[in-house]
């Protein structure tokens, strides 16, 4: 992949033009389920040719060679096989994404976006490690303050990260229901706690706990180990062929993954910090865009009609649902509301719902049949492209992405219901994985051609980042708004907000 060499050549201040292929990229369009996109592969699966394997080459584990170990005849020999195996490939795989309407995805979003990834990997994420250091002193407290509460209520000492000890206290000693049993004993997993909720006071600090201990190791111990000693900062890869949906992932560490749900997850963005005191954080994020989007296929009328005067599509959602007026939407209903709108998206059932809603089953299939009667095109679309994901065997986002779903002919009826959630998800979620894609673009290339010293240094879900250079602030956030909601043009607009801070924890 080119992104590597463009990587290893920006450290040596070069900045290669003119790229012109991908062949790992274009061979993850044609089939994002592969886990396997090595240059081997791709000659094996389109020339019927297997060259010099590289783990026969260098070896593996602790005895693993670099390559500058071998002779110059054998990296003459694998460098020339390779080239030869690129260039056949190209052809082959050019004509497939021309074949399958992929051009204008493949050319002018997923080729310059390696570029872009490349730069926002070198670019990197500042960090306060004091901040973090901090937080972990902190969030050390909490877990030494519940682990003597859950002692206390267990009136015993015990391992609590023991799941045989957990579930002897919990089980023989407090007498609580069992949920389910293993093969070593009593289960003690997160499902079997949510359901114990309210039972005994000793869960939620087992729950709470958990949480804490996961935020400490993951977020706080694993961040600080991610820091790179030279430049201060997180350097985080950034990857275009993992996710099926066409979404970019972000590995070393997972910056997609710092959670927002609590606020002791929200603080550890407080640690990531603009690179001095000349630049500052500026955040673009899109305003509900899975649900813009879906307005936009679907075309429903009272949804498109929500977003073009600007209405809180919740309350909206909530009042339909409900039966109520708008101003007699309460917090909860809009709240349940919410959950129905952004779980429509993901194919969700109402035992699903229900789960989420802590409601009976039978109510949350009332919330479902509701909605959809109200939205009524919604679920037109819904049916539409089941129907459609059966007979082609794939679904495609706005931008012609495909992704193929087996699941939709099996006989299994769980198989079949997952395929019919990806039938129905896939062509929203990938068409905002591509209209993200469309803005880094052409944010990136902006903010080049005017040769301005802010760059971008983050995407996370549906928001961008740039670490910006105080003098250029203003220009910096029109650039941002303009790129951000003009990326594709949609029959209900794009809307996003410009938030800006000295740390990533004061832009939301």
């Amino acid at each position: 992949m080119l992104k590597m060499d463009i990587f290893a050549l920006l450290k040596l201040d070069i900045n290669i033009k003119n790229i012109n292929f991908d062949t790992m990229i274009g061979s993850y369009l044609l089939n994002p389920a592969q886990s396997n996109y090595s240059i081997n592969e791709l000659a094996k699966e389109y020339l019927n040719i297997y060259g010099i394997d590289e783990e026969e080459l260098l070896g593996k584990g602790k005895n693993k060679k670099s390559f500058k170990d071998l002779s110059l005849e054998t990296q003459a020999e694998y460098i020339s096989m390779t080239l030869d195996f690129i260039n056949k490939v190209k052809e082959i795989i050019e004509e497939k994404i021309e074949e399958q309407g992929m051009k204008e995805l493949y050319y002018n979003v997923e080729l310059p976006l390696v570029e872009v990834l490349a730069h926002m990997e070198y670019n990197g994420f500042k960090v306060d490690l004091q901040v973090l250091e901090e937080l972990g002193g902190e969030f050390q407290k909490e877990i030494d303050d519940l682990t003597q509460d859950i002692y206390s209520l267990a009136s015993e000492e015990f391992n609590i990260n023991s799941p045989k000890q957990l579930g002897e206290i919990l089980f023989d000693k407090l007498n609580l229901p069992v949920i389910k049993k293993t093969k070593t004993g009593y289960s003690t997993d997160a499902e079997v706690l949510d359901k114990l909720k309210g039972q005994h006071e000793i869960i939620n600090k087992i729950l709470k706990y958990r949480q804490m201990v996961k935020l400490k190791s993951t977020y706080i111990d694993g961040l600080i180990n991610e820091i790179n000693p030279e430049t201060g900062k997180i350097h985080s890869s950034f990857h275009q062929t993992v996710t099926n949906t066409g979404r970019i992932s972000s590995t070393e560490p997972n910056l997609q993954n710092i959670p927002i749900r609590t606020e002791e997850g929200r603080k550890i963005r407080k640690a990531f910090v603009a690179k001095s005191n000349e630049y500052i954080l500026v955040d673009g994020d899109y305003s509900q865009i899975e649900l813009r989007v879906l307005a936009h296929i679907s075309q429903d009328p009272k949804m498109m009609e929500a977003f073009f005067h600007n209405e809180d599509i919740h309350t909206k959602t909530a009042s339909e649902v409900f039966n109520v007026p708008k101003e007699e939407v309460t917090p909860l209903m809009r709240s349940r509301a919410k959950a129905v709108n952004f779980g429509i998206v993901y194919g969700i059932s109402d035992y699903g719902l229900s789960r989420d809603l802590d409601i009976s089953r039978k109510e949350a299939k009332e919330y479902i049949d509701n909605y959809l009667k109200n939205y009524n095109m919604v679920n037109k679309y819904m049916d539409d492209i089941i129907k459609k994901g059966k007979k082609d065997g794939y679904v495609e986002t706005l931008l012609n992405r495909r992704r193929y779903i087996p699941e939709l002919k099996s006989r299994n009826f769980n198989v079949r219901s997952f395929g019919e959630r990806i039938a129905m998800n896939t062509p929203i979620q990938g068409s905002a994985a591509d209209i993200i894609k469309i803005a880094m673009v052409r944010v990136h290339k902006e903010l080049t051609k005017r040769n301005l010293k802010s760059k971008l240094i983050l995407q996370v879900h549906d928001e961008l980042i740039i670490e910006t250079f105080k003098d250029e602030e203003d220009e910096v956030k029109e650039i941002m708004k303009d790129v951000m909601e003009n990326a594709i043009k949609l029959s209900i607009p794009l809307k996003v907000e410009i938030s800006t801070g000295e740390n990533w924890h004061e832009t939301n």
